[in-house]
């Protein structure tokens, strides 16, 4: 729904040249994660890329002792992989969905990002590919002592102080591998705008009194 294409990870491997056709990658696909969105239907693919073919033959054998996807997750992947054709009976209807979907989200993840940018400590980059936001916070070194105390990360601190505080679930960003010394948390865009607003209505008097808490 942004400015910049989708480049896979595969893509960027290949582009590398041949010295890096051994190079192993696992892929992976959903129908939750697809543009159908469908969380309850689950179903999904793997491939496997540069893996020696001996251990390859063990991951299919353990694959394929699990339990397989159900016959409509089935027909999800199928229609995830194969949509509607120009001149199919479906198309228009797919294109109206389609479209109608990548602007939601454009829509929504700019609003998000200057609804983020617009609070004290808080600024997030652009928001081009996928559902989620990835702001930086900046915690004060009281609230940092404070979850030391308890325990915890500072991210996790503040994240668990937004839900018991307003509901709203966030991911702390020490989970993710940030750069030491730095703070964020993850949030996804995909409610409704009206409801994603109201909620970081919620979450802005959060913040504010947050950091005068912690000042």
């Amino acid at each position: 729904y942004g400015e910049k294409p989708f480049v896979s990870f595969k893509k960027a491997i290949r582009d590398l040249g041949c010295d890096f056709d051994d190079f192993e990658l696992a892929s992976f696909h959903s129908t939750s994660k697809g543009i159908t969105g469908e969380c309850g239907r689950r179903g999904g693919y793997m491939e496997l890329v540069g893996v020696e073919p001996e251990v390859q033959g063990h991951i299919i054998k353990l694959a394929s002792s699990g339990l397989c996807s159900c016959l409509n997750g089935q027909i999800m992947v199928d229609l995830m992989l194969n949509p509607p054709q120009e001149g199919d009976t479906s198309y228009p209807r797919w294109k109206e969905e389609t479209d109608g979907i990548f602007e939601g989200l454009r829509v929504k993840s700019q609003a998000l990002y200057e609804k983020l940018n617009s609070m004290q400590g808080i600024s997030v980059r652009p928001l081009h590919g996928a559902m989620y936001a990835f702001p930086k916070i900046e915690i004060s070194a009281k609230a940092i002592a404070q979850a030391s105390r308890l325990g915890m990360e500072p991210d996790t601190f503040y994240a668990l102080s937004l839900l018991e505080a307003t509901g709203i679930c966030t991911v702390p960003g020490s989970g993710f591998g940030q750069k030491p010394g730095t703070y964020h948390v993850r949030m996804t865009f995909l409610p409704e705008e009206a409801k994603l607003m109201a909620a970081m209505d919620r979450f802005e008097a959060f913040h504010k009194d947050f950091l005068e808490k912690y000042a």
